[in-house]
Formats: structure tokens, C-alpha cells, sequence
């Protein structure tokens, strides 16, 4: 089920009117119920891979808490195994075959044939949130959720499993067993930010998709400026189709009194690359702070090892949104700016005072790596990096992305959407009256500029 259709609007209503009207006892069953609908209008039968992990980590924690030394390291080991295994086999087994299939042939030895698998939704979401559980129960961090309904919740808690933010159970689990009475504040600034996602998914990100997907479907045919333009604007397009998704998932799950953690702060406004990563998908890059590079050695390495480190971790965090060498090249090129930041940083090279050239500098980098995410191949990828800086004029043809009316109204709405956020980010300087005002104008625009064709988010493949 879609965020941006009439059916969710639906189901949102229905479910939120009926977990208030509920005695608290039953309202976890109820949420339950509510969230597996959610995930089973998508497919079905995916469920069941779910309900396993489920219950290997559910265990997996009960076993944990009560075991001490060895034993204890090897239920969490078998946890994460498991985890790994299912979100492997699901997403990396016909890659790794298509590979190994590669080298077999160049050696004339027998293929290996692919398996028809379909990757369940957002199954790289809930397995980090899942491990995350074990992890911290481990660590001594939360105490062992004895109550299955209440952990299976947290799980399948249905306005982020799909696409997150990824919880910790110490943040969550709290939540799930208090009783959340209804404070309109919550359901007026809830809707608020409902509305602020719904028009940057339908109005922005939807709109830039109509030039962006041609563009990189045939590269070979457009001009390099075009090529540029349509990079420019799926910078613009992820960034509005995910963080709109994270503020309509914050929104919904507000209005039931429960609160998600922030998952972007103005990405495009950071001024080098670490502060990019510090404010783009923040629940993903906590986790891989928290669960991978720290647990590497972090920087209480040596210099040259924290670098690796950090190589390690953003090709892995390319891996994690895709099983293609496209993302891997996208993450390899993330750690080599963060590693060459460092570097910057260590030899006292980096400008200070010159903000705004720091910014360009970043912005532009980050925009260009978006390609190699974007485009269909690395090959693509790369055609397009090249034929940009070997033969960009600024021409454009009958067929120009530019001779488009529709494109100059998305720059404009983009350049608006720009200066606008932070002021509605810092929304707590509005009356609920004036949050009101502005869900309902949003709510209108959307209706007549937004495109309601049922277009999945981009991060629901991941």
C-alpha cells in the first residue's frame, strides 16, 4: 500500500480512529493487524519470511539475556546469521551467480541457473531494525522484549517498515507499551508533515521523475546537457520521493502518540561530506556508525586502518541498496570523498570561512555521484559522467528537457521548496492554527499539481 493514494488515506483514517476507541490492552493487537494488512497488500506471502525472523530474534533475545560468556556471543551470532542469511539470499543470490556465471564462461565451465526470486519490500529495513534488537539486548543496552505481539510491533510497526526510519528497540519498544492518550497537538502537527511529505512526493519528486527516467533509460541519445540537467534533478527527485516518505511515516505514526526518529536535516545545505552523511538517511548511516565502523575500530585505529574502515563501510552501505555493481561504485565513491576529507582534515588543507564555496564544492560532488545510483549500469553511469565533462554545451535541442514549461516550473518549485523547508522544519514557532492553514493549502495544491499515478517510492526496491 501506497502513502500517496486514496487507499492509505483510507486506511490511515480507519486505523487511527479505531486504535483511539480501543482500550489500551487491545490496541498493540489492533496495530498489528493494521500493519500486516499493510505489508500483505503488496504480496502476501512475503509475510511469512517475516513471521520467521520474528520469532528466531524474539527467541534469539530471550536467549541471550538468560546466557552468559560463550553461549551468549553464539545466540546472537545465530541471530544475525539468520538475518543475514534471508536478506542474502532474497537480494544477492542471483547477483552472485550472475557473476560467478561471468567468470565461468570465460573458462567455458558448466552455468549455474539464476532462481526466480522477487525481492520482498522492504526487506533491508526491517532485517537492520531486527538486528538491531539482538545487538542491543546483547550489549546490555534493552532488556529482552518477553511479549511477542509488542515486539513483533516493532518490527512491523506499519508506517516505517517498508521504508524506515530504522528504530532502536530502547527508542520504540517504550513507546509500543505506554499508554498514548490523543493530544490534538500530535494529530495537527502529524497531518502538518503528512502534507509536507504528500507534496514533495507527488508535486516534486513524481513531476522531476516525467524528465528524469527518459534521460537515464537512454542516455546515448540525448545531449550532454540534458544529461546534466536530468542528474540536477534526480538529486532533486530522491531526496523529495525518500524524505518525503520519512515525513508522511514520522507524520502517521505521531498522530498515535508515537514518535520516529529524524531521518534527513537538509542534506543539500552541508558543507563537506561528512556532514552530508550526517544528514541523509540518518537512521542508516547511525546504524553503520554504530554496528559496523565502530566495532572495525572506528578512528581508534591507526590513520591508514580508519580509512580502510571507512572504505568498508560505505562499499557495504552501497551493497545495502541494491545488488548491482552500480551501487557499489556509488558507495565506493562516497568513501573515497569521506576518506579524502580526512585527508584534508589531517593535513590542515581544508578552506575555513568560505561557506559558500564549501557548499558548492559539496553539493556539486554529491549531485555527480548520484549518477552512477541512478543510471541502469555502471556503464551508463560512466558514459554519462564522461560525455557531461568532455562535450557539455550549453545548447539544447527541439526535444531539450529545457523547451519544457513543465521543467522550468519544477526548478521554480524547487528553488521554493529550498528556501521554504527550513522554516516549516522549525515548525514549532507555528500556532496549531496556522499548522492547519498550511496542511490544508498544501493538501489543495497537491490535489491539482500533484501526479497520482501510484508511483512507488524510489526506496521501497531496497
Amino acid at each position: 500500500m501506497l502513502f500517496n493514494t486514496l487507499l492509505f488515506l483510507v486506511f490511515f483514517l480507519i486505523v487511527t480512529i479505531t486504535y483511539y476507541l480501543l482500550p489500551h490492552r487491545f490496541r498493540w493487537v489492533w496495530l498489528l493487524a493494521a500493519s500486516c494488512y499493510f505489508y500483505m497488500y503488496f504480496k502476501p506471502a512475503y509475510i511469512l519470511i517475516i513471521f520467521f525472523t520474528i520469532i528466531v530474534d524474539y527467541c534469539a533475545g530471550i536467549l541471550i539475556q538468560n546466557s552468559t560468556g560463550a553461549t551468549r556471543k553464539l545466540y546472537l551470532i545465530l541471530s544475525l546469521v539468520t538475518n543475514i542469511g534471508v536478506l542474502a539470499f532474497y537480494k544477492y543470490f542471483n547477483f552472485l551467480v550472475g557473476n560467478l556465471n561471468f567468470l565461468a564462461s570465460a573458462v567455458h565451465a558448466p552455468q549455474i541457473p539464476l532462481l526466480n526470486i522477487i525481492l520482498p519490500l522492504g526487506l533491508s529495513f526491517h532485517t537492520f531494525q531486527a538486528m538491531s534488537y539482538t545487538i542491543e539486548v546483547y550489549r546490555g543496552n534493552q532488556k529482552c522484549e518477553k511479549h511477542l505481539g509488542i515486539y513483533s510491533l516493532y518490527v512491523m510497526f506499519y508506517p516505517q517498515m517498508v521504508a524506515g526510519p530504522i528504530e532502536r528497540p530502547q527508542h520504540i519498544l517504550p513507546q509500543l507499551h505506554r499508554v498514548n492518550k490523543f493530544i490534538s497537538k500530535n494529530l495537527v502537527t502529524g497531518l502538518f508533515l503528512m502534507a509536507i511529505g504528500l507534496f514533495k512526493k507527488v508535486v516534486i519528486a513524481d513531476r522531476l521523475g516525467l524528465f528524469v527516467d527518459p534521460v537515464f533509460a537512454n542516455p546515448h541519445s540525448h545531449t550532454a546537457f540534458d544529461l546534466l540537467l536530468a542528474t540536477y534533478f534526480f538529486a532533486f527527485q530522491i531526496y523529495c520521493d525518500f524524505s518525503g516518505y520519512s515525513d508522511m511515516a514520522i507524520g502517521a505514526a505521531l498522530v498515535l502518540g508515537i514518535h520516529l526518529m529524524q531521518n534527513f536535516n537538509m542534506p543539500y545545505l552541508s558543507k563537506n561530506i561528512a556532514e552530508f552523511w550526517k544528514r541523509w538517511h540518518i537512521s542508516l548511516s547511525t546504524w553503520f556508525r554504530d554496528y559496523l565502523y565502530i566495532p572495525l575500530g572506528g578512528n581508534r585505529v591507526s590513520f591508514s586502518i580508519t580509512c580502510l574502515n571507512l572504505l568498508i563501510v560505505f562499499a557495504i552501505s552501497g551493497l545495502w541498496h541494491g545488488a548491482s555493481w552500480k551501487y557499489l561504485a556509488w558507495g565506493g565513491i562516497h568513501g573515497c570523498l569521506i576518506v579524502g576529507y580526512h585527508l584534508l582534515k589531517k593535513f590542515r588543507l581544508t578552506i575555513k570561512g568560505l561557506t559558500y564555496f564549501n557548499w558548492l564544492i559539496t553539493f556539486n560532488m554529491v549531485c555527480l555521484a548520484w549518477i552512477f545510483f541512478r543510471a541502469d549500469n555502471v556503464m551508463d553511469g560512466w558514459y554519462i559522467f564522461k560525455k557531461i565533462f568532455t562535450t557539455l554545451r550549453f545548447t539544447y535541442s527541439s526535444n531539450s528537457i529545457m523547451t519544457s514549461k513543465e521543467a522550468w516550473y519544477c526548478i521554480i518549485i524547487i528553488i521554493g521548496l529550498m528556501m521554504g523547508e527550513w522554516r516549516l522544519r522549525n515548525s514549532s514557532e507555528f500556532t496549531k492554527r496556522k499548522k492547519i492553514i498550511i496542511t490544508c493549502g498544501l493538501g489543495i495544491i497537491c490535489y491539482f499539481l500533484g501526479i497520482f499515478n501510484e508511483t512507488q517510492f524510489i526506496y521501497f526496491q531496497f
